[in-house]
């Protein structure tokens, strides 16, 4: 089973360890704790959220997005080599993104008002979208579908590293800043292949379930499921505040 999310990949469930008799990974299972890792995301964004608008200093969120992006980084990465941690780290690794979260959007909110429920309105919309044409049959994860976007997960992932390297020189890559077409086109493609993605994740939890992965993989294929969703929001923000400024 292929799938380009690096939470969820090739050899995951090559490496949890033997099932507990009637303690089984469920599909329902993996959505409820999606929901409450969700919540936990709401929790943290909220605080950071009102902590800006109650000053309207961006150096008052501006530590936490720091904390959240670094913090959440690392929890993620103990996540992936060490599922059996996550009915831990996953509700940490939520908590710490809805920081990053909440800081962005309100720096962005101030800026462009009614950005954010856009950005939210169209991420879960994406997400039911994608979940209903993965559940018809209209987007079949097929193995070359997997090789595709995985092929362009990858590619996406290299030039952000090599766009975040050029960064400490003061270089910068066209295609990330601006609002030229350009690079609000190569924002709509990453939307795209982020979207793609929640076909995998849908495929990854359906696929374990079938297998009887451990129960605690419901924790992880909700995180796996949360870092996609995370990924999607942000990128739709982006290209909205690029559309935005060109109005």
């Amino acid at each position: 089973m292929r799938t380009s999310n690096p939470a969820l990949s090739d050899n995951t469930f090559a490496r949890v360890g033997p099932l507990a008799a009637g303690e089984t990974m469920t599909a329902q299972g993996t959505a409820t704790k999606a929901l409450l890792l969700l919540l936990c995301v709401l929790v943290t964004a909220s605080w950071v959220w009102s902590k800006y608008f109650n000053t309207m200093n961006p150096q008052v969120v501006t530590s936490w997005i720091m904390i959240g992006g670094i913090g959440g980084f690392i929890v993620a990465l103990v996540t992936i080599f060490k599922p059996t941690w996550a009915p831990i780290s996953a509700p940490v690794y939520s908590l710490l993104e809805g920081l990053l979260i909440g800081g962005i959007s309100a720096l962005l909110e101030a800026q462009f008002r009614g950005i954010v429920i856009q950005a939210v309105a169209l991420t879960f919309g994406t997400c039911l979208v994608m979940l209903m044409a993965y559940k018809t049959g209209l987007i079949k994860a097929t193995e070359n579908f997997k090789m595709g976007v995985v092929a362009a997960t990858g590619g996406i992932a290299v030039f952000y590293f090599i766009s975040i390297i050029l960064g400490f020189f003061h270089i910068r890559m066209p295609l990330m800043y601006g609002n030229s077409w350009a690079s609000i086109g190569f924002s709509l493609f990453v939307v795209v292949i982020a979207a793609l993605n929640l076909v995998l994740d849908f495929d990854f939890i359906e696929q374990g379930a079938a297998r009887g992965a451990p129960k605690y993989m419901e924790w992880y294929g909700a995180f796996g499921l949360m870092v996609t969703l995370i990924w999607l929001y942000l990128e739709i923000l982006r290209l909205l505040a690029q559309l935005r400024s060109r109005e």
